[in-house]
């Protein structure tokens, strides 16, 4: 049989071993568990095992110290110009004093989203309706300043604040949607008219510059054509003077030069009239040949160096004035004529100058 002592050392073992039990204290990881003894706070115990006085020590609060998702419910928010517009949002906080945060208020997640709530329509209800819907940053910025600072004494930190939702009335969304488009009008209106303004700057200066330079073109070309009619004056009094020097030297051949050239000219253009269908020349065709004679005795002058003396054609011999009685070539009778002195005329002959008093048909 079992003695008495021996129940009783069993009996002092299952004591010792429920004690040993209840003063080991497993916390898991994330959490902190506060100790009271006789009902006033003595320690915390952090994340493992730990150990407290059995019978006297006991766990208090079992706070946790990550961080905490709450959700803010919808609430009406009037703003400063009088618009009534539904908020909700998020909150995140974190307990950093759990000792704090189990004995200087109750409730803490219910505390917290409250005094989050009434933050809310403090700084929602100060702005107006426009600020209120384009800057949520600045509203964020300011909720969490005022929350984390009321939350402070109670051992938590409020590490963000989000406002996920602004909803105006049906009535408030339609008068924002025609102000919107009336604002992009406006906006479109005055692009046009800047598009406008731009192309009639660009087309006048585009005239303007049109009109310089047809300008500059029209003075340069009368620069130009007064500068070619002066090099033609010149070249035409270097010819002349060239002319009146071999006549003053004696070579009459040059003057019945220019007067050829003038004459076959005259024949040019009568011949390339457009109104002419017949044409009335009262001149003889020995006349011409003579003047092409005197022409070719001069180009002999010019290339011979007065070497060889100049020659009469025979074309200018035979087409001399007639005697009384002859005909012409041109079909027109020809008067008798005296004889004239030895001077060349512009048919190129020396002995006499055909006269013709009227005009062949």
């Amino acid at each position: 049989m079992i003695s008495g002592f021996a129940i009783f050392v069993l009996v002092i073992l299952a004591v010792a071993i429920l004690l040993v039990f209840m003063g080991v204290k497993q916390v898991p990881l994330g959490f902190q568990y506060t100790v009271e003894r006789f009902g006033r706070y003595t320690k915390t115990l952090r994340p493992g095992l730990n150990l407290i006085v059995p019978i006297i020590d006991q766990i208090g609060a079992r706070m946790n110290m990550m961080e905490q998702v709450v959700d803010v419910p919808t609430q009406d928010v009037i703003t400063r110009d009088n618009a009534m517009v539904s908020v909700d949002g998020v909150l995140f906080f974190q307990v950093l004093d759990a000792a704090r945060a189990a004995y200087e208020v109750r409730g803490l997640e219910i505390a917290t989203l409250n005094l989050t709530m009434t933050n809310i329509r403090t700084v929602m209800g100060s702005m107006d309706l426009d600020e209120l819907l384009s800057k949520r940053d600045k509203i964020n910025a300011q909720l969490l300043s005022v929350v984390d600072e009321a939350t402070q004494p109670w051992g938590v930190k409020i590490t963000r604040i989000e406002i996920k939702d602004i909803s105006p009335p049906a009535e408030l969304v339609q008068a924002m949607a025609r102000q919107m488009k009336a604002e992009r009008e406006k906006r479109a209106n005055i692009l046009d008219a800047e598009g406008f303004r731009a192309a009639e700057i660009l087309k006048a200066e585009g005239e303007k510059q049109a009109v310089i330079l047809a300008a500059e073109g029209q003075r340069e070309a009368a620069f130009r054509e007064a500068e070619a009619r002066e090099r033609e004056a010149e070249a035409e009094a270097k010819a002349t003077a060239m002319v009146s020097t071999a006549i003053a030297n004696g070579n009459t051949q040059a003057i019945n030069y220019f007067v050829a050239q003038r004459y076959v000219t005259a024949l040019e253009a009568l011949a390339a009239a457009d109104n002419q269908k017949v044409i009335m020349l009262p001149l003889e065709a020995t006349g011409i040949l003579g003047s092409l004679a005197g022409v070719g005795e001069i180009a002999k002058q010019t290339f011979f160096g007065g070497d060889e003396p100049p020659r009469t054609s025979g074309a200018s011999s035979s087409g001399g004035s007639q005697e009384s009685g002859g005909s012409s070539s041109g079909g027109g009778s020809v008067p008798s004529s005296p004889a004239r002195g030895p001077v060349s005329g512009p048919w190129g002959r020396s002995d006499a100058c055909p006269t013709s008093d009227t005009g062949a048909s």
